[in-house]
């Protein structure tokens, strides 16, 4: 059977346009190939189109339409994963339109969907008493309770992204006089990132205690589960699980804990966009405006007893109505 031009540009788009030509990393590779296998399987199931049968000529502003409705209404999708997904297919446009340009107009349709606009959540942090309790949970007896606080220690200090951590080498440590690891963030975007002192000394002891401190294994993986095997996402959230007395926390929470501590320290905020690899500052803002809205709470609990909950009436004092028609 002939592939359909649908099929190659699909297969050039995610094999050879975006490892190659736009370097975009891994997982974001991933994400988009998850989007368009969503998407198929919502052309096959949903509406009846054979996969081997898709064109270009098919793949029109309708189909996306209502491919966002029902990830929204069927698939039970918030809106920031609907536009996530929206993202990936708008990228595949732009490529296609370079490609085949007699699918220019079906395209420009199709980008001209807009992302949705949705309330952003709040964000959720660890206060510093918080954390201290969870980093005193993991038993240091143990060689595996000393990597889980080494683990839990490198996500808040660095503000690491979970799968940062997760695909970090020997190569990337460096423990001189002044101890920093190196992060492969979004984008193959790498960026050095300082370590406390006491964070350092644990990674230290660590690479001694593991025998990761040849030479010949300076790409070895950091850290391995008991198959040696590279953690996971799940695996990162379960250690970290462990130690919160049922608590549902996520890995990320240790990065919003890390940007809002730095924020409170008064941490100039182009630091911190540097330290959490954020290509754009105002990422990083959000985190400033959570905290002033956490203030502004703040400041209005200690004044509601002081500040009258709502304004008098002074249409109903018949003595000041009185004085002021004597004044006019």
């Amino acid at each position: 059977m002939k592939p359909t031009d649908f099929a190659k540009c699909l297969t050039d788009f995610l094999s050879k346009y975006l490892p190659s030509q736009e370097g975009v990393s891994f997982n974001t590779i991933k994400s988009y190939r998850d989007t368009f296998s969503i998407l198929l399987g919502f052309c096959r199931d949903v509406k009846g189109i054979k996969i081997e049968k898709l064109t270009l000529s098919g793949f029109d502003s309708k189909l996306i339409a209502d491919f966002l409705t029902w990830l929204e209404t069927e698939r039970g999708n918030r809106i920031s994963t609907r536009n996530q997904r929206l993202a990936a297919i708008h990228s595949f446009c732009q490529y296609v339109q370079t490609e085949e340009p007699g699918a220019i107009l079906q395209c420009q349709q199709i980008l001209s969907i807009g992302a949705k606009k949705f309330k952003k959540p709040h964000i959720e942090y660890l206060s510093a008493s918080a954390l201290k309790d969870i980093f005193a949970r993991p038993n240091l007896t143990t060689k595996r309770g000393r990597r889980d606080l080494l683990i839990l220690s490198l996500l808040y200090d660095t503000g690491a992204r979970v799968t940062e951590l997760i695909n970090l080498t020997v190569r990337d440590v460096r423990l001189d006089e002044f101890p920093t690891v190196r992060l492969n963030g979004k984008g193959n975007k790498t960026r050095q990132v300082p370590l406390m002192q006491t964070t350092a000394t644990m990674l230290k002891d660590y690479l001694a205690e593991s025998k990761l401190q040849s030479p010949e294994l300076l790409d070895h993986l950091l850290f391995y589960n008991y198959r040696r095997e590279p953690f996971t996402r799940p695996g990162i959230t379960y250690i970290l699980q462990k130690y919160t007395n049922g608590e549902k926390l996520t890995p990320h929470i240790l990065r919003h804990t890390k940007a809002m501590h730095l924020l409170q320290a008064d941490v100039n905020i182009v630091y911190i966009r540097d330290i959490l690899g954020h290509v754009d500052l105002k990422t990083t803002e959000n985190y400033a405006r959570a905290d002033t809205e956490m203030k502004r709470k703040a400041m209005e609990s200690v004044y509601q007893d002081i500040i009258p909950k709502a304004t008098p009436n002074w249409n109903t004092d018949s003595g000041l109505m009185d004085w002021l028609r004597n004044f006019a």
